[in-house]
């Protein structure tokens, strides 16, 4: 079969079309003709960094490609919800030995996938596993409930925007902090009220929208130094989420407060076979919640065909793209 292979890791790392073995179903797997891939940050990184990102990044040559949407070829032994023909979703390859999505077929564990929601493309379907289990995983732990203000950073981002529509769709008063009259076009449309991160400080914001009490959950999406500002948000015993927390950082505020704090890797299940019907239920969760008609994937307005994966892996790392970038077959 035809796979987009890297021969090399680094910046400059460039895609090369090759030809590699078919997969064949192994008991509890399924072979997926894939339709579509989405590109995470993640996915940038392993390309960049390889080695340095061990355990994530495969041997050489490496197949890519976590995020995909496709039609069933074939189940393995054990397989009983899924048959050839469906359409699924999932993120289940892309690092470490399993391989990834870049290919016209994915070797699947069924624990990994669903059926894909009815209402999606299979360009908008490979948008939300990682970003939607990352949110779904993150709210779910923060306990995110009706009538909580809930503040989620980064409401345009791929989990942030996915983190806003579930925190509405559970009956939360979400807020979130965006910048530019797109972004806050976008987050209105979810129901949730923009904030201009760049415009006042954070006691300014918490004040004129909680009275200064602070919000019940925080989910920071972007992570880093901003969970400091995080820390400033929550209220007195809040929950604050985080998808990147690869930092030293001063917890002496946490402390005070009584925060709890949710570090969210959703690639554990992936890299240590450790509960990943996990995964398939949420998945299985999001596909209805989108098919009432309570989440949509937000997609770059560029489209990328499975021969350009070089330059959507450019327009995600240059910060110029809104929403999720996807390749498609």
């Amino acid at each position: 079969m035809k796979a987009m292979v890297l021969n090399q890791y680094g910046p400059d790392a460039k895609f090369e079309q090759a030809e590699i073995n078919t997969p064949q179903a192994q008991a509890g797997q399924v072979i997926v003709r894939v339709a579509a891939v989405s590109v995470n940050t993640v996915d940038t990184m392993i390309r960049q960094m390889g080695a340095d990102l061990l355990p994530l990044s495969p041997e050489l040559p490496a197949v890519l490609g976590m995020d995909f949407a496709g039609t069933i070829e074939s189940v393995g032994d054990g397989v009983t919800d899924f048959a050839p023909g469906d359409d699924v979703y999932g993120c289940a390859g892309g690092l470490a030995d399993l391989q990834g999505a870049l290919a016209e077929y994915i070797p699947a564990d069924a624990r990994l996938i669903a059926h894909k929601p009815k209402s999606l493309s299979m360009r908008e379907a490979a948008a939300l596993p990682l970003v939607g289990i990352t949110a779904y995983e993150g709210l779910q732990r923060a306990g995110a409930s009706a009538g909580q203000n809930v503040l989620v950073h980064g409401g345009t981002g791929g989990v942030g925007h996915v983190a806003v529509q579930l925190a509405r769709h559970l009956g939360a008063k979400v807020f979130t902090t965006v910048s530019g009259d797109q972004p806050f076009e976008i987050v209105r449309g979810y129901g949730a009220t923009p904030i201009d991160y760049k415009k006042g400080s954070v006691a300014d914001y918490v004040t004129a929208h909680t009275d200064g009490a602070g919000f019940d959950v925080v989910f920071d999406s972007v992570g880093g130094a901003n969970m400091t500002n995080s820390f400033e948000a929550a209220a007195l015993n809040g929950q604050v989420v985080t998808t990147v927390a690869m930092l030293e950082l001063d917890l002496n505020p946490a402390h005070f407060k009584g925060l709890s704090i949710h570090v969210v890797f959703m690639l554990i299940p992936m890299l240590h076979n450790h509960q990943r019907e996990d995964h398939g239920r949420i998945l299985a969760n999001l596909a209805k919640i989108v098919d009432e008609g309570a989440l949509s994937p937000l997609l770059d307005e560029q489209r990328f065909s499975f021969d350009e994966v070089g330059l959507a892996y450019e327009r995600l790392t240059s910060g110029q793209a809104t929403g999720k970038v996807v390749v498609e077959r």
